[in-house]
């Protein structure tokens, strides 16, 4: 089936705006340092956030406040699990990861390396966006919490 009926597009669009404008002042709530850097957890609510999103715009068997709802219950233990990983210390430790170095003078670090998933071509890759051309000229490559 290519078409339905106009009614369904109409619903579609006037569900997908309204759906879409309450994510986004959803997601202002938490503040904007959640915003910045995404964590493995952050990921997975963004992409919890995007199945709820295309449910609430599609299905025609949720009703819209439903679909805000769930919205709002992510973003809103999103903040809790953040808030509480900010004063709870081994809650913190739960979605965190040290730096890891995967080069070092001269060579990669090949047990780190292989630990963090890292091709030696993906370190020379990083050398060459960040300006250096050689693995001489290179100290260290650190691989951050964030990627």
């Amino acid at each position: 089936m290519i078409f339905g009926t106009w009614t369904g597009v109409a619903r579609i669009l006037s569900t997908g705006a309204v759906a879409y404008l309450s994510l986004v002042r959803v997601l202002r709530i938490p503040g904007k340092r959640r915003l910045l850097e995404l964590k493995a957890f952050d990921l997975a609510v963004t992409v919890a956030l995007g199945s709820v999103l295309v449910t609430v715009i599609l299905s025609r068997s949720v009703p819209r406040v439903d679909g805000i709802a769930a919205l709002a219950l992510l973003i809103a233990l999103q903040f809790i699990i953040a808030w509480m990983s900010v004063r709870v210390g081994y809650f913190g430790d739960l979605d965190k990861s040290e730096p890891r170095v995967v080069f070092s003078k001269g060579a990669c670090t090949r047990g780190e390396r292989r630990r963090q998933i890292l091709t030696e071509d993906e370190i020379l890759a990083a050398f060459r966006s960040s300006g250096h051309g050689r693995k001489q000229t290179v100290d260290a490559v650190i691989l951050e919490t964030n990627g």
